[in-house]
């Protein structure tokens, strides 16, 4: 090996090692993007804040502004940007459409869980698990009500809502 080899390793490990090490305002960049990304996966506004923060520190780091005011730029933004989407979503909650199937008939087929009161209706030609809200116990084969639905879960009653 000739006595260069050694030397030429340490420099291309250097060099290598020396291009992972992006400034500041790059890597905040980076992680933005990566969060934003992340956020059209998981389909949440929180993450979106998030890499919006983190767009707020690289550009504080690119003015050349320390870590610690770089990490305070984000914690601000993130902060204000998730009590922004927590007040959208509670603003947003409230003006939801009243629920199609609420005082719709559906069968009763049978009961999954009479003590906790889990059952199986039929409804819209298909069989759904049900909660049977009130103290009566329907017979398989009775007509009860669709009061609301919770996922993919219909709460009934034997009494029609209204």
């Amino acid at each position: 090996m000739p006595p260069a080899a050694p030397l030429l390793r340490a420099s291309v490990a250097h060099a290598t090692l020396g291009s992972m090490n992006p400034e500041p305002y790059v890597a905040w960049a980076i992680l933005g993007l990566i969060l934003v990304i992340a956020e059209l996966v998981t389909g949440t506004f929180y993450l979106v804040m998030l890499g919006v923060a983190a767009f707020g520190a690289s550009l504080a780091a690119w003015l050349g502004y320390d870590f610690p005011i770089q990490s305070i730029v984000a914690a601000a933004v993130a902060g204000a940007g998730a009590y922004w989407v927590h007040l959208y979503r509670v603003k947003s909650a409230t003006q939801q459409m009243a629920p199609l199937d609420a005082g719709q008939p559906a069968n009763f087929e049978a009961w999954v869980d009479q003590g906790a009161r889990l059952a199986r209706v039929r409804y819209r030609g298909a069989s759904w698990d049900a909660r049977v809200t009130g103290s009566e116990a329907p017979e398989p084969g009775s007509i009860v009500y669709v009061l609301s639905t919770q996922g993919n879960t219909l709460n009934v009653s034997q009494k029609h809502p209204g």
